[in-house]
Parts: structure tokens; C-alpha cells; sequence
């Protein structure tokens, strides 16, 4: 299992706390692999794009008008957090469902 986020996002270190096997992949410090990237966005759609994060509001209309693959690969705190890998299963944020789903809560 892998937990890819921020370490200063207060979100992303509780999943990994509540999931201590899992590996964290600091994405603003270590990147994500492009066919990852591709098949969260396929699964998730725009809601892996972050709007309510400050990284988007300091984006100029031309720029968050571009292609979402290439803005989360330019600016990997604009994805929502965090999208969690387990066996090839991906799960985006760290809500009730995805606890559910990963805690057997």
C-alpha cells in the first residue's frame, strides 16, 4: 500500500497513521509516476484537481484552463490528498468511505 500526498498535510499524515504498513510518497519532493497520475484521473475526474487549495487560487485563468494531467504534474499540490494505492485499488481523500474501505471500520 502506498500513500502518495504532502508531509506537512495534516490529512495525508493521518492516513498514515491509521495506516502504519503503508509507504509515503511525498509528492511535492519525490513526484508521481505518469501512468499513475493518468489512471487516478480517469477513475476520479476533475475531483482529483484540488479547486479550494491556495496553489489554485494563485493560478492564472489561462493556466487552470490547461490540461489537468499536465497542471497536477506541474503542481503536485493541487491534487487532492491523498490518493492512496492498495493492490492496483485506488482510493482518493481520507473520508468515512475510504476508512471504511481501508480500516474494515
Amino acid at each position: 500500500m502506498k500513500i502518495y500526498g504532502l508531509k506537512a498535510c495534516d490529512t495525508c499524515r493521518k492516513a498514515a497513521k491509521a495506516l502504519p504498513g503503508a509507504a509515503f510518497v511525498d509528492i511535492r519532493a519525490e513526484g508521481m509516476e505518469a501512468d499513475l497520475r493518468a489512471r487516478a484521473f480517469a477513475q476520479f475526474g476533475e475531483a482529483l484537481v484540488n479547486r479550494r487549495s491556495t496553489t489554485w487560487r494563485g493560478l492564472s485563468d489561462e493556466a487552470r484552463a490547461g490540461d489537468p494531467l499536465a497542471l497536477l504534474a506541474e503542481h503536485p499540490a493541487l491534487m487532492k490528498r491523498p490518493l492512496i494505492e492498495d493492490e492496483g485499488q485506488l482510493y482518493l481523500g481520507w473520508g468515512k468511505d475510504v476508512q471504511a474501505a481501508l480500516l474494515g471500520a
